[in-house]
């Protein structure tokens, strides 16, 4: 079986090949649904706009130009997605508490665990919304720079800006954390 380039799979995608289609699927959606949710914190938002992404693939493919890679169109979409989803929530009240997940650790040691992740989730959420993608995209999706940069519409210097302004901040609030 010999291996398809991405550009070949895109175009036999918007000639309307299923099999091209399922696997540029299959290959970007974890990671277009994974910036989707780390902004939207929200799993049917993140599926609502990971459709929507692909969605628009499909109307672009016949005209796709070989610019950027389709993984790095594909997380700017989806960002813009949720710039416009984030720019139109309102408030969302709960109906019932989420069950509780067993972890397997000791109750104090998962609890601990549980409040930790919650206090560096509400600092990187409490981040402006830039640099709050420029992290999600670098830390959490393992893109590059250059690629990141790509994705967000910005120079790699920029990024590399707010890269560098989020780390700090985040590191002087968990120094502050850490001291109280």
């Amino acid at each position: 079986m010999s291996v398809i380039s991405e550009t070949d799979q895109i175009a036999r995608a918007a000639a309307g090949d299923r099999m091209a289609q399922a696997a540029l699927v299959n290959r970007h959606m974890p990671v277009v649904w994974r910036v989707a949710y780390r902004m939207l914190k929200d799993r049917e938002e993140a599926e609502d706009v990971t459709q929507e992404t692909f969605l628009r693939a499909w109307k672009m493919l016949p005209d796709w130009q070989d610019r950027a890679k389709f993984s790095t169109w594909a997380c700017t979409v989806a960002i813009n997605l949720c710039r416009d989803k984030l720019k139109k929530r309102a408030p969302v009240l709960m109906d019932e508490l989420p069950e509780h997940e067993d972890s397997g650790l000791k109750p104090d040691q998962a609890l601990s665990q549980k409040q930790a992740g919650e206090r560096i989730s509400a600092l990187i959420d409490a981040l402006p919304d830039r640099q709050k993608e420029a992290l999600t995209l670098c830390a959490f999706e393992g893109m590059g720079n250059i690629e990141a940069a790509d994705s967000m519409g910005i120079s790699v210097e920029a990024l590399e800006s707010l890269l560098s302004r989020a780390r700090r901040k985040l590191r002087d609030q968990l120094a502050e954390v850490q001291e109280a």
